[in-house]
């Protein structure tokens, strides 16, 4: 959700001591992915004042002891130490390291007390995890990569992670998905603090569309989430997803799990960070929209193949997930794939026996997206990416991506 220009003046007024808003600082770790970190050291430490974008001051501080080791071996040094954040107005933290180790006592201070005085604090991806060990995420709403956001709900409950979106900003602290969000949120800054013609100036300059909308729902996979492989519902989960093509419903995954619906609804949510009817609504969802990309059944077909009571049903539920009809959202995927793609992509999912199932609504939660454009990641290999045909200039928005406010 955008800040509008009273609530940023209002985040401006509460900077205190040495704080400027135009001073960001960027906190790197040992291990640190380097696309992740390389992303607001592109968009707020070069000047493009010449194109129209409005300057910030960049601080590169490590966050421990160096030099600093990041994926493929490399070694760097930075000018700056925990110090220097006591100077800036925002403070970002790239992907962590690793979600299962604890960030460094000194640095969650650091930004314990950043934030206190009132700078806006920026976690990209992982990053999150850091935010939710200095406690700066408790009761607010938060994304990460899809991939680690059971993990991250699970490890701090408090937290109240949407994996469906690109970003969220909350004001004085904003979380993003996975690698690419990364320059969404960026850009997002960029907007908030200068406006529609400042962040369009920086986008052309980095060659990426002004504004993305959608969430990562188009990006999941049926992968189980990190971490379930021990637990007791890793069973149900994984039965699930392989009947997603038959009618059951919550009670029915509670009774496998040999516990009362109010005991499952708890843990299931403790354990993926969603509740259960919201988890299996999705999955129907995403097993349609991949059946709508690699096969030729009718959607009447697709909805009995995804355990939709009815076309009805699925249209419903798709229409709400990914903003489009299931009709619209094949026609738009058909036209826009790159011409000589290989149809072996048809075998991927293939669900046998047609059936319906339930499944009700689904909360939206109101997010800002912006632009992305990368062709690689170097860093973390899962961590989600447009593919190629996602982003053509003159081609319309592909159905399933949600319109920024």
């Amino acid at each position: 959700m955008s800040q509008d220009s009273a609530t940023a003046t209002e985040a401006a007024r509460k900077l205190t001591g040495r704080r400027r808003r135009e001073v960001v600082a960027v906190l790197l770790f040992s291990g640190g992915p380097i696309f992740e970190s390389s992303i607001p050291l592109s968009v707020f430490g070069i000047d493009r004042q010449d194109a129209g974008v409005p300057r910030y001051r960049l601080l590169v501080c490590g966050g421990e002891e160096g030099p600093l080791r990041t994926t493929g071996g490399l070694e760097l040094t930075t000018p700056y130490g925990l110090e220097a954040i006591s100077r800036a107005g925002t403070v970002v933290v790239p992907a962590w390291r690793s979600i299962t180790s604890p960030p460094p006592a000194e640095a969650l201070d650091a930004l314990r007390r950043a934030h206190e005085e009132g700078a806006r604090i920026v976690g990209l991806c992982t990053g999150a995890f850091v935010l939710a060990a200095a406690g700066l995420l408790d009761g607010r709403p938060a994304t990460t990569h899809w991939m680690y956001a059971p993990t991250l709900a699970k490890r701090y409950p408090s937290v109240h992670v949407d994996p469906r979106e690109l970003f969220v900003d909350d004001g004085d602290v904003l979380t993003s998905a996975g690698t690419a969000a990364g320059i969404d949120l960026c850009l997002h800054i960029v907007r908030t603090d200068h406006g529609t013609e400042a962040a369009g100036a920086l986008a052309r300059r980095l060659v990426v569309p002004p504004r993305r909308s959608g969430g990562q729902e188009r990006y999941l996979d049926r992968s189980l989430p990190e971490e379930i492989g021990s637990d007791p519902l890793a069973e149900v989960v994984a039965w699930a997803l392989e009947h997603l093509h038959e009618q059951f419903d919550v009670e029915t995954l509670a009774a496998r799990a040999y516990m009362s619906r109010r005991t499952f609804d708890r843990r299931f949510r403790s354990l993926t960070g969603s509740a259960p009817l919201q988890w299996l609504i999705t999955q129907r969802v995403l097993q349609a929209q991949r059946l709508l990309e690699t096969s030729d059944y009718s959607v009447d077909e697709v909805a009995g193949r995804c355990g939709f009571r009815s076309p009805v049903a699925l249209r419903g539920h798709f229409r709400r997930q990914l903003g489009s009809s299931p009709a619209a959202y094949r026609a738009a995927y058909r036209a826009r794939r790159p011409q000589g793609v290989a149809e072996s992509a048809a075998t991927v999912v293939e669900t046998t026996v047609p059936s319906q199932g339930p499944p009700p609504g689904r909360r939206g939660t109101p997010v800002s997206a912006a632009p992305v454009a990368v062709a690689a990641s170097v860093g973390h290999g899962e961590h989600s990416l447009p593919g190629p045909d996602a982003f053509v200039p003159g081609r319309p928005a592909l159905p399933g991506q949600r319109s920024a406010p």
